[in-house]
């Protein structure tokens, strides 16, 4: 997930693809020791956050970003599920494994093996789940180094709001919103979830809106702020 590297070029300061490139091939923003190690960690970063680009996905987590340090496991974690599918892939055997179980790149290498037969071999599969299990580490889903552990990740506001932000570009919309796979990353119930999107809106991130059992999220408010951060840069 890179983030460590993600944060670095962030607190840079809004960024377009040339800007981008030269913070991390000319000035070495990220201290990389080669110019193959440079280019491998630009590529990767592009794929994975599009840092700079001005659809909702990106400019969504470069608007967050700076509102909460705590959010931003999360906020990288959201955004990086939305634009790496294998990554996506390797959510159901971690967020479905209950507290306490050890899970990991077993599970994962497993999962992808199921759902992309005969497509990777034994050296890309390993590779890959052990990449897709340090995502899941950086956010808090999992700890440990070899033996992973399933803990909570810890979820706040902006996170919802991020969470709430995908859910609404995959699709979903009113109590189908809440109970998505976008929402089910934050690690929360429904009633926990619903919540904290209460306290996203006392930040002015979105609106809640409740008739009965009826609940609609309403995100003019956050796009609003990523229109208006597009504008400036």
């Amino acid at each position: 997930m890179m983030l460590t590297e993600l944060d670095t070029l962030l607190a840079a300061g809004p960024l377009d693809a040339a800007t981008r490139q030269r913070l991390i091939m000319d000035e070495n923003i990220l201290g990389k020791g080669s110019a193959a190690a440079k280019q491998s960690v630009l590529r990767q970063i592009s794929n994975l956050y599009d840092l700079g680009g001005f659809g909702p996905v990106a400019a969504g987590l470069v608007s967050l970003w700076p509102l909460d340090r705590e959010a931003r496991p999360l906020l990288a974690l959201l955004c990086a599920l939305a634009r790496d599918p294998l990554l996506r892939d390797s959510a159901a055997p971690i967020l479905a494994a209950p507290l306490g179980v050890h899970v990991g790149m077993t599970e994962i290498a497993a999962t992808l093996t199921r759902l992309h037969p005969d497509r990777f071999s034994p050296a890309m599969l390993k590779s890959l789940a052990q990449n897709c299990a340090s995502s899941w580490t950086q956010s808090g889903h999992v700890k440990g180094r070899r033996a992973k552990c399933r803990v909570r990740a810890q979820a706040t506001p902006v996170a919802a709001a991020y969470a709430a932000l995908l859910a609404s570009l995959a699709g979903f919309g009113g109590p189908a919103l809440i109970a998505s796979p976008w929402m089910d990353v934050l690690d929360l119930s429904t009633n926990e979830r619903l919540a904290l999107l209460r306290r996203a809106e006392a930040q002015g991130l979105l609106r809640v809106r409740a008739a009965g059992d009826v609940v609609e999220v309403v995100l003019d408010p956050l796009l609003a702020r990523i229109e208006a951060q597009a504008v400036h840069v």
